[in-house]
C-alpha cells in the first residue's frame, strides 16, 4: 500500500490508470461466471465461488499481465446435481484436475478504457488461446486506505475445444448443453506492492 501522499494514479491515454504495481483481485468483491445454452431454449448462469488472481501493471501499461487460478470445485449453478456432475469426470473433473489457469500473453489492443488481452486458458489437461475483452471501470482508494481499481471481462469459448464434450441428443432436434460458454467476469483488484 502506499502512503496517503504517494499518488495512486496517473494519466494515459486520456485514461487514469493504477501506477505501476502488482495488484491481488479482492475476493469480497468479485464474481467469474459463466452462461451456457440448456436444451437448446434457455440459459443456465452459474459461478466459480473460488478464484484468485495477480495483476501487474507495468510502467508502460500495455505491458501489463494477469494470472489466474479458478478452483474447479467451486463451480455453483445453485443446483447441487448439476454442480456435482459438472464436476465429475463427464466435464471438469474435479478430482484430478483441481484447477483452471489463465495467464496473460499480451496486450493485443485497446480502444478508450477497452483492452484485448491474449492469453491462454488450461482446463483439465488441454490449454488453449483466449482472448478477454476487457473494460477498464476506474481506480481509487477505498475508505480503508486501499488502493484498488475495478474491471470487468468477457469471453467465448467452445467447451468441446477443452475436451468437454459431454451431451444428450434431444428428441426434438438439438443437443442438452450448448457448444459455447460465454465468461463473464467483474472484479476489484487491491494493490500489494
Amino acid at each position: 500500500m502506499t502512503s496517503s501522499t504517494e499518488s495512486v494514479t496517473r494519466d494515459w491515454n486520456g485514461l487514469t490508470i493504477p501506477t505501476a504495481g502488482t495488484y491481488l483481485l479482492d475476493v469480497a468483491h468479485k464474481r467469474v461466471g459463466f452462461v451456457a445454452r440448456h436444451m437448446m431454449v434457455s440459459k443456465v448462469r452459474g459461478e466459480f465461488a473460488d478464484a484468485s488472481a495477480t495483476i501487474t501493471i507495468a510502467e508502460q501499461p500495455l505491458d501489463s499481465s494477469v494470472s489466474a487460478t479458478i478452483q474447479a470445485a467451486s463451480i455453483n449453478t445453485a443446483q447441487a446435481d448439476r454442480d456435482a456432475h459438472l464436476r465429475s469426470p463427464e466435464f471438469l473433473d474435479a478430482e484430478k484436475f483441481p484447477t483452471l489457469e489463465y495467464r496473460s500473453t499480451g496486450v493485443k489492443s485497446h480502444e478508450g478504457n477497452e483492452f484485448v488481452l491474449a492469453g491462454e486458458l488450461t482446463i483439465k489437461d488441454v490449454t488453449r488461446p483466449v482472448d478477454l475483452k476487457v473494460e477498464f471501470e476506474g481506480v481509487g482508494r477505498s475508505p480503508f486506505g486501499q488502493d484498488i481499481f475495478g474491471f470487468s471481462a468477457s469471453a467465448e469459448i467452445d467447451r468441446e475445444d477443452f475436451g468437454l464434450t459431454w451431451n444428450v441428443a434431444l428428441e426434438s432436434g438439438g443437443v442438452l448443453v450448448g457448444k459455447k460458454v460465454k465468461i463473464e467476469i467483474e472484479g476489484e483488484a487491491i494493490r500489494q506492492s
